[in-house]
């Protein structure tokens, strides 16, 4: 069974960077597209970005456009995210998920913690 895990989360303030990393054990995500999702306080869990198995398509929710990039190693097994610009409203807990067998996002990590102070 797959298992992801999320790092890199902390505070920062705005306008700085973060660099996220989703990395999987106990298989490979190899061929699973992975998506980077958020759920800030008080409201509900959203779309951030996705990537497919090879990298060459990706996909950004329009409040992150030109500010994170998602990318992948697959030879480390692991997705990033990074984030730049960041700002007060980009506080969340990050989740990265993969949609293993073509469906719906079936594997979630447990989430990281990203604090933007104003």
């Amino acid at each position: 069974q797959v298992q992801l895990v999320e790092s890199g989360g902390g505070l920062v303030q705005a306008g700085g960077s973060l660099r996220l990393s989703c990395a999987a054990s106990g298989g490979t995500l190899r061929f699973a597209p992975i998506g980077w999702f958020r759920r800030a306080p008080g409201k509900e869990r959203e779309f951030v970005t996705s990537i497919n198995w090879s990298g060459g398509t990706t996909n950004y929710a329009d409040s992150v456009k030109g500010r994170f990039t998602i990318s992948r190693d697959n030879v480390q097994n692991t997705v990033y995210l990074q984030m730049n610009s960041l700002k007060p409203e980009d506080t969340a807990v990050y989740y990265c998920a993969a949609n293993r067998f073509g469906s719906n996002w079936d594997a979630w990590g447990q989430g990281t913690q990203v604090t933007v102070s104003s």
